[in-house]
């Protein structure tokens, strides 16, 4: 089972295509299972005008509306491609401490499949670098970490990487090998995945906590979407006897 737990669309503020097209996209590339997680922001705001505006604090009434709107669409994207690929309803939530990026509070994501957290490890971070405590307000079934060096944000905790891993795995909280190579992101690869992927050391603390680690393209437009390397990096952890999401 090849899995994309990470995609964006024109739910994104910097994503640029319909869900139907990355759905289709992801087909045409042999993917099985796809997860499209558009930033809280965008869908929230639904408009960038809106967004960058002074006053789009004061749309925090409509935000909910958009994030059931949001899932709606992708449930019908969903239930269309059903026999050809297996998508799940996620949602990308930024961190930033400000007053129009993070999630607002009390506004429910608990009815998505899954959700990825980000920004964990900056110190503008909403969470404080407290994972668990933010992956239980967000209340999905399933909480994923995107792009972070989770050993590095681990050891500035001054914790044990195998208890904190095991943690992880008892609360439903993946660890996401972000793999995205494209212009969107300066074809810029993550240290931390690469660095991992080289490290038997860590794999097997990873593989012995049970934590579940998943792979991500952070796709932004479908045109730039490589699913041979999300298939090699798939390929990397079943090899490697490390478990992923939604097996």
């Amino acid at each position: 089972m090849i899995q994309d737990l990470h995609s964006h669309t024109y739910y994104s503020f910097c994503g640029g295509d319909a869900p139907e097209t990355v759905v289709e996209a992801a087909i045409a590339g042999g993917i099985d299972v796809l997860g499209i997680t558009d930033n809280n922001y965008g869908v929230g705001y639904g408009r960038c005008d809106v967004f960058l505006s002074q006053y789009a604090a004061g749309f925090a009434s409509t935000y909910e509306r958009m994030l059931r709107k949001y899932y709606d669409h992708i449930n019908l994207v969903r239930e269309k491609y059903a026999g050809k690929i297996e998508v799940k309803r996620g949602i990308e939530l930024c961190t930033l401490n400000d007053v129009i990026h993070p999630l607002p509070d009390g506004a429910d994501i608990s009815f998505y499949d899954f959700c990825l957290i980000e920004n964990l490890d900056w110190k503008e971070s909403v969470t404080g670098g407290d994972l668990f405590a933010y992956a239980k307000r967000c209340d999905t079934p399933v909480v994923g970490v995107a792009h972070t060096d989770l050993f590095a944000h681990i050891a500035s905790r001054g914790e044990d990487p195998y208890d904190y891993f095991s943690r992880m795995a008892e609360n439903n909280i993946f660890w996401e090998m972000n793999v995205s190579y494209d212009p969107t992101h300066h074809y810029r690869v993550h240290g931390y995945m690469v660095d991992f992927f080289a490290d038997e050391e860590k794999q097997d603390i990873v593989r012995r906590s049970g934590v579940l680690v998943s792979v991500g393209f952070d796709g932004h437009r479908a045109a730039d979407y490589l699913p041979d390397r999300v298939r090699e990096y798939n390929e990397k952890l079943i090899a490697a006897n490390i478990r992923r999401p939604f097996e």
